[in-house]
């Protein structure tokens, strides 16, 4: 049977009135849809293009574009791998093709993938980066949530430190600096970190400039996240770094994830699972990784002024996994 192949592009209004990070500021997340089609059954995926690596909606539509005719064909999730490459458009067809096999067999994705308990676990809420003031002004409202992720950039990230600290202080914090840190604030900022009781740092450093952490000794956690390339391995990255952040837009899909959770688990990497700036679909299929996450970063919905329905449940910071409607 010829599977029916639709890509479309979509955009949810951040709430808020936008989104900051060290790159920049922005006012939707724009994602790109996979739906494949078998007649009964239909497979759904989401992904959100990464300009640090040089894709837009275009593009990726492009590559996904390419490959329909031999998705219509049937293309399997093993054959995808070797069809294209790592990133944000492998992830939506993969993501789609595991939605599809789940709903041809009758089970969830999570039996498909061998994991018998799928449980709730405990999310981060992204603070955006912004003046002391204003960030703690942002996390004193959210100082009820069990775990926060700040993001930061660069000079003076010290006082934002302490500012979200002092709103926060019974909160575990987690801390990404998006490459933003240099050798010239490093020492001060990661002083702040420890003082605080920060818990882990993403990418303090350019990945082009991480060699500076090759016997560094601190602390707090520090994951790799940009210096975990699309396409990268793990090699070399357990001298720099104590964890790494599995994100299934970088890995090329929810295939590529759940080898790299078992190559990271088996160089005892902490784990960390995070997320572009998606809606539930494009989180459910992470809620998997999660499950053996130290770190679960899958807030993407909790900062749109509306997600897709039906989404993912969240009660405050507690994630639960996704029902078959959403996905898997």
């Amino acid at each position: 049977m010829s599977i029916g192949v639709e890509i479309s592009a979509e955009r949810f209004e951040i709430a808020g009135g936008g989104f900051t990070i060290s790159r920049g500021s922005r006012t939707h997340a724009e994602v790109v849809v996979v739906t494949l089609r078998d007649g009964a059954h239909v497979g759904r995926g989401e992904c959100v293009p990464y300009p640090r690596y040089g894709e837009s909606l275009e593009s990726v539509q492009t590559q996904i574009e390419e490959i329909t005719p031999v998705l219509k064909e049937g293309l399997t999730r093993g054959q995808l791998q070797r069809s294209m490459p790592r990133g944000a458009a492998r992830n939506a067809v993969d993501c789609a093709l595991w939605d599809l096999e789940a709903k041809r067999a009758g089970k969830t994705a999570a039996e498909l993938a061998g994991i018998a308990t799928m449980a709730p676990v405990t999310t981060a809420f992204t603070i955006s980066v912004g003046t002391p003031e204003t960030m703690a002004e942002k996390t004193r409202a959210a100082a009820h949530r069990p775990l926060l992720k700040v993001k930061l950039a660069g000079q003076g990230d010290d006082q934002r430190i302490a500012a979200v600290r002092q709103a926060a202080p019974d909160s575990t914090l987690i801390i990404d600096a998006n490459e933003a840190w240099d050798e010239s604030c490093f020492e001060i900022n990661m002083k702040a970190c420890e003082a605080a009781g920060v818990a882990l740092i993403e990418q303090p450093l350019p990945a082009a400039n991480d060699a500076f952490l090759k016997g560094f000794s601190g602390e707090v956690i520090v994951c790799a996240d940009e210096s975990l390339h699309p396409g990268g391995s793990l090699d070399g990255l357990r001298e720099k770094y104590d964890a790494v952040n599995i994100k299934l837009d970088k890995a090329g899909g929810l295939t590529e994830g759940l080898h790299l959770l078992k190559a990271a688990r088996e160089q005892n990497f902490k784990i960390m699972v995070g997320c572009m700036l998606g809606t539930s679909l494009a989180m459910a299929p992470a809620v998997l990784i999660a499950q053996q996450a130290d770190f679960v970063d899958l807030d993407g919905p909790l900062l749109l002024a509306e997600d897709r329905t039906p989404g993912l449940t969240f009660e405050e910071s507690t994630l639960f996994p996704p029902s078959p409607a959403l996905w898997g």
